[in-house]
């Protein structure tokens, strides 16, 4: 997996700036009203990006994050694993593909550390201060990667995303789908181009895993359907932004009625 950290920044998207060289349902219950200040109620968002290897997250995320910047609207861009100092540490650790004897306990614990950092560090003093919180991949990742395609306790990946997240949950889940195929041949083009080599453990699994994910992928967003969105992912990179953002643009408008 190319290691895109340095196309992203967890410093705050400042209206009409977007820096890329700096290394949905009301009812859900996002970050908790009770724990934020009631002044930036129906300010801050939490949006995440999920999906298969390839899906085409990186760039939709921050065309998201451009556009939304573009309204005026401060946007945090930030990414699991690797949105704290320490988090890219892990984040090396997860990915090197020489690391494939890495135990499948031992990487649900990762994941659960750099997630625990990352929201304390970066997600919960954002949301706290009302802004738009883009993250790429979030909890639900875990419950997928690990949880359904490795086979691992599940309860027990519920119980560390409870105790990490510190009860934060996003607002709204954007899940690009795409067939499997697609996917890799996109990551493994990505990965021949990229500037930073090793980082593909996932991209080297069977085949036969990455079924297992966007099956997983599909089957967590048909239980929540009020928080996923589900995008055919296949489309040109135009046309899969449009998309999108016909969900987004209700929470901008929203958002103006707030300020007004």
């Amino acid at each position: 997996m190319l290691d895109p950290f340095p196309l992203y920044s967890t410093r705050f998207f400042r209206p009409g700036t977007y820096n890329t060289q700096e290394g949905i349902s009301k009812a859900r219950p996002g970050y908790p009203r009770d724990r934020l200040n009631r002044s930036l109620q129906g300010l801050w968002m939490f949006i995440t990006f999920e999906g298969i290897e390839g899906c085409g997250k990186t760039t939709q995320i921050r065309r998201l994050a451009k556009r939304l910047a573009s309204l005026r609207i401060p946007v945090l861009l930030t990414l699991e694993p690797g949105g704290t100092r320490i988090g890219k540490q892990i984040r090396k650790i997860l990915l090197d593909s020489r690391n494939r004897d890495l135990a499948p306990l031992a990487e649900v614990m990762l994941y659960a550390a750099e997630r625990a950092q990352h929201v304390k560090e970066v997600i919960k003093p954002a949301l706290e201060q009302g802004k738009w919180v883009l993250c790429d991949r979030f909890m639900d990742a875990t419950v997928v990667y690990q949880g359904m395609a490795r086979g691992q306790d599940m309860d027990l990946i519920q119980l560390l995303n409870d105790k990490v997240t510190l009860s934060i949950q996003p607002n709204i889940t954007i899940l690009l789908d795409c067939p499997v195929e697609v996917g890799l041949e996109r990551a493994t083009l990505r990965d021949k181009t990229g500037r930073v080599k090793g980082q593909d453990r996932f991209e080297k699994e069977k085949k036969a895993f990455h079924h297992k994910v966007r099956r997983g992928y599909l089957a967590v967003a048909r239980k929540d359907p009020k928080r996923f969105v589900v995008i055919q992912a296949d489309a040109s990179a135009r046309e899969v932004e449009e998309r999108i953002f016909r969900y987004i643009q209700p929470l901008v408008s929203r958002r103006g009625k707030t300020l007004a």
